[in-house]
């Protein structure tokens, strides 16, 4: 054995991986990576009082090379963390949750292309080294400066594959619309990264019509599982393949279009919450149960003459972007923990 292969194995044994191998961090790749922010490396990005930890600039940039990241990477990483601090919940401790979420990392601006950033093709899955090792950053941070280890702190049931990684661009040069970081008030030439925390991703395969409300009652149906009602309402990203972006924009949608017309259809009649078990939400802890349930309460819909819920709280909670291969009419839900119906944290990447 090597003294390579010695230093990956100590790095097992110590229990500070993923499961994959790990780079280990020696002084000068330490510092190239902390040398491209102006961040004093005692800063705190993150925190997690409940457990009495937190994410320095110094970890995070530890864990970054672990990762694989390369030194140019490490702006982006410290918005990741700041953005990720700014939208709260993960520091409320949902990443210890049984549902098992994980963060999704959106990259907009130059800097995709600057880095390499894949917005387009296989978007969520390998082969990519600027989304692979910026989104394992984060989990590998979580895992060694948090303590977030499987069957310890970390008590998701099942998980999620994204728990591994999850880094996506936006595909701002196919899409017919403004991109996400424009739309909260950024210029195009900023560089930006919005942080979510995801719990899985849905397919949506609808190569059937040419026709936006036939595509977007698809999209709907998807948003309005019951299966993904555990609290009163939930909240989505919805990452339009550039296909089907066209073919609404074409027919003169607007992304804010879209996002009203998923809310209004995300509507899920009593009889089938019911058929579920899930017809009412508890008074104490606000969860969907069944009506004969002892803390049962019913909760009003939008609409008084139809019995039943909005999956959605408002439009506000449909984040549309887009983002993918323009090959095929396929898109994908996210399914995010929040905000619902608040504005996501968009953070600039300063340095790059």
């Amino acid at each position: 054995m090597n003294d390579t292969q010695r230093a990956i194995e100590h790095c097992y044994a110590k229990g500070w991986t993923d499961g994959l191998p790990v780079v280990p961090c020696d002084a000068e790749a330490l510092e190239a990576v902390l040398a491209r922010v102006d961040r004093d490396p005692g800063e705190v990005l993150f925190e997690m009082p409940q457990i009495n930890r937190a994410v320095t600039v110094r970890l995070a940039a530890v864990n970054a090379v672990m990762a694989g990241c390369l030194p140019e990477y490490f702006p982006v990483l410290v918005a990741a963390w700041d953005s990720l601090r700014e939208e709260g919940y993960a520091g409320k401790g949902i990443w210890q949750s049984t549902t098992g979420t994980a963060s999704l990392l959106l990259v907009n601006g130059p800097v995709r292309t600057q880095l390499g950033v894949n917005c387009a093709g296989n978007l969520f899955g390998p082969g990519f080294r600027a989304n692979a090792t910026i989104g394992r950053a984060v989990r590998l941070t979580a895992i060694n400066a948090l303590g977030l280890r499987p069957h310890e702190l970390d008590q998701a049931t099942q998980g999620t594959p994204a728990k591994y990684t999850a880094c996506i661009g936006e595909n701002e040069e196919e899409s017919p619309w403004a991109p996400l970081h424009v739309d909260h008030g950024l210029a195009p030439e900023d560089s930006a990264v919005t942080a979510m925390t995801m719990r899985s991703t849905l397919h949506i395969e609808a190569r059937h019509t040419g026709v936006p409300e036939q595509l977007l009652t698809d999209v709907a149906g998807s948003l309005a599982r019951t299966g993904a009602l555990l609290h009163q309402t939930v909240s989505a990203c919805v990452v339009l393949g550039p296909e089907h972006a066209h073919l609404l924009a074409d027919a003169g949608w607007s992304k804010r279009d879209v996002s009203r017309f998923l809310h209004e259809q995300s509507f899920v009649p009593r009889e089938v919450l019911d058929r579920a078990g899930k017809g009412a939400v508890s008074a104490k802890s606000h969860w969907r149960v069944a009506r004969d349930h002892p803390d049962a309460v019913v909760d009003a819909g939008p609409d008084p003459a139809r019995d039943g819920i909005s999956a959605m709280t408002s439009p506000e909670a449909v984040l549309v972007v887009v983002a993918g291969a323009s090959n095929s009419g396929v898109s994908a839900i996210v399914e995010t923990f929040g905000p619902r119906g608040g504005r996501p944290a968009v953070t600039r990447i300063a340095g790059v």
